[in-house]
C-alpha cells in the first residue's frame, strides 16, 4: 500500500501551495526547479529516501497541487516556501535544486528557526554570470518564447533545458518524459522570469544574505557542471559560516535525474540526526 498522502498550506495572499508527502521519519522539504513540479523533479530520489525521511514535494505556485497567483516573484516564492516549512512545526531540512535551491537559500536567511539543516543543489548566483553566460541564458530564454508562442511547450521547454542540462541530461529527460510535463509551465515561467529580472530584494547575491545563514549547509554541484554554477556554489559555500561544498562525482547540472543513487547517499549522510551538525 502506498503511503503517499497531501500536505497544504494557504499563504498571506490566500494562495494554497500544495504539495505530496512520502514516507516516514525526519521531515524534509524539497523545492524543485524552474521547468517542472515537485512531483517530478524528485521522482527518481523519492524510493532512496522515504525509508528514513518524510518528503515533502510541494509545488510553486501555478503548478502541480498549488493554486495560480500572478506575483511569482523571488519575494513572494520565497514565503510560500517559508509558510510551508513553518506550517509542519517540527525542525525541518530543507533541500532545493537549481532556482528552488535559489529560493532555499533565500529561506535559510529570512527564518532559521524553523531549519535544522540546508542542502541547496546548484544554487546560481546569477550577479556571477560573464556576458557568455548571459548571452546563453537569454538565448535560451527567447528560444522558449518564440516555440510557446507556436504553441509547442514540450520543445520550448527542452530549449530552455539546453541552458543549464548537459546532452546526457537532455536525453534522460526526454526518454522520462519530462519536457511533456515541464511544457505544461512554460507560459507560467515565461512570467516568472519576467518578474525575476525586474526583482531587486533580498536574494542569495547578497553577501549580507548568506551571512545571515546559521543552519548547517551543505552546497551541492555536479563535478561536470558548467563553470558558472561550479562557481556559484562556491560562492554561497564560501559565505554561509556554516557551509561546505560537496561535487557529485559524474554529474551535470541534473544530478536527481541522471545520479540519484549518488545524490541520495550525500543528502541521507547530511540529514540523518547523528551528523547534522558535521
Amino acid at each position: 500500500m502506498s503511503d503517499r498522502r497531501t500536505h497544504y498550506v494557504t499563504t498571506t495572499d490566500g494562495v494554497s501551495i500544495g504539495g505530496t508527502v512520502h514516507g516516514q521519519g525526519h521531515p524534509l522539504v524539497f523545492v524543485h526547479g524552474m521547468l517542472a513540479d515537485g512531483d517530478t523533479d524528485w521522482q527518481a530520489l523519492l524510493p532512496r529516501l522515504t525509508g528514513q525521511f518524510t518528503c515533502y514535494l510541494p509545488s510553486y505556485r501555478g503548478r502541480g497541487l498549488s493554486g495560480d497567483h500572478h506575483d511569482l516573484s523571488p519575494g513572494r516564492m520565497v514565503d510560500d516556501i517559508l509558510a510551508y516549512v513553518e506550517s509542519i512545526e517540527a525542525p525541518t531540512g530543507l533541500v532545493g535544486w537549481s532556482s528552488g535551491a535559489y529560493l532555499a537559500v533565500t529561506v535559510a536567511a529570512t527564518q532559521a528557526d524553523a531549519l535544522d539543516a540546508v542542502a541547496p543543489i546548484e544554487p546560481g548566483v546569477l550577479s556571477l554570470m560573464d556576458e557568455q553566460e548571459q548571452a546563453v541564458f537569454g538565448g535560451a530564454a527567447v528560444r522558449m518564447g518564440q516555440l510557446a508562442a507556436e504553441g509547442k511547450l514540450a520543445a520550448a521547454a527542452r530549449a530552455f533545458a539546453g541552458w543549464p542540462f548537459n546532452d546526457e541530461e537532455i536525453t534522460m529527460a526526454e526518454d522520462a518524459g519530462y519536457f511533456d510535463v515541464a511544457g505544461r509551465y512554460v507560459p507560467t515561467l515565461l512570467s516568472l522570469l519576467q518578474q525575476w529580472g525586474e526583482y531587486d530584494g533580498p536574494t542569495p547575491d547578497d553577501p549580507a544574505v548568506l551571512g545571515a545563514i546559521s543552519a548547517p549547509m551543505l552546497v551541492l554541484h555536479g563535478a561536470d557542471t558548467t563553470p558558472f554554477l561550479t562557481t556559484s556554489a562556491r560562492h554561497v559555500a564560501d559565505r554561509v559560516p556554516s557551509a561546505r561544498v560537496h561535487a557529485i562525482p559524474g554529474a551535470g547540472h541534473a544530478a536527481l535525474l541522471t545520479h540519484p543513487e549518488a545524490l541520495a547517499e550525500t543528502l541521507s549522510g547530511f540529514f540523518a540526526p547523528a551528523r547534522r551538525s558535521v
